[in-house]
């Protein structure tokens, strides 16, 4: 009854609850709407009170979340994944040009780095179900913005249109001195 009083003030379309309670993922942010309303309503009419609505929230639960972990690429520096599925996207943390059976850098050199981190975030990527492909996001950091051109030659051999979106930044320093780190983001 609130929320159907609630809506009449704010001029609200009426909302079947019936079919938000067999829709969960469409109830969270409806649901957590409907408490800012209802809390409005109520501060505004003050004589007619009423329970405020719940607010359904996503749940914390870990087993919507999963590790993914491959040892054909480097392991985690700290305590981290090397990349978490959940809804449907995989969220792959920074990958450094270290060769997996040594934890040493290939080279010195940003090319060799660059090659090394596609590589390696390949062989994640393939761990958790997704591809070069899939991939939607990436963000680059490099220890040398001046670097950016070599990177960008390498980088697009293993992205093709489209591309995905990208953000690339110079950073005052990377784990053990890389000299580049890349992060990225696929759908499943």
């Amino acid at each position: 009854m609130a929320w159907s009083a609630a809506a009449r003030t704010f001029n609200m379309p009426a909302i079947d609850v019936g079919a938000l309670r067999r829709r969960g993922p469409l109830a969270v942010g409806i649901g957590c709407a409907s408490v800012a309303t209802t809390s409005l309503w109520r501060s505004s009419s003050s004589s007619l009170r009423s329970k405020p609505l719940a607010c359904l929230s996503i749940s914390t639960d870990t087993s919507i979340k999963q590790a993914v972990q491959t040892d054909k690429a480097p392991a985690a520096l700290g305590p981290y994944s090397q990349a978490i599925k959940a809804n449907n996207l995989v969220f792959v943390s920074g990958v450094l040009g270290l060769i997996p059976e040594t934890g040493k850098f290939i080279s010195d050199n940003v090319e060799d780095q660059t090659e090394q981190v596609l590589k390696n975030m390949g062989e994640i990527l393939k761990a958790s179900g997704a591809s070069y492909s899939s991939v939607v996001k990436t963000t680059i950091m490099l220890a040398d913005l001046k670097d950016f051109k070599k990177v960008n030659e390498i980088y697009a051999k293993y992205f093709h249109a489209p591309a995905p979106a990208r953000s690339t930044y110079q950073v005052a320093a990377l784990p053990l001195d890389a000299r580049i780190e890349i992060e990225c983001i696929a759908a499943l």
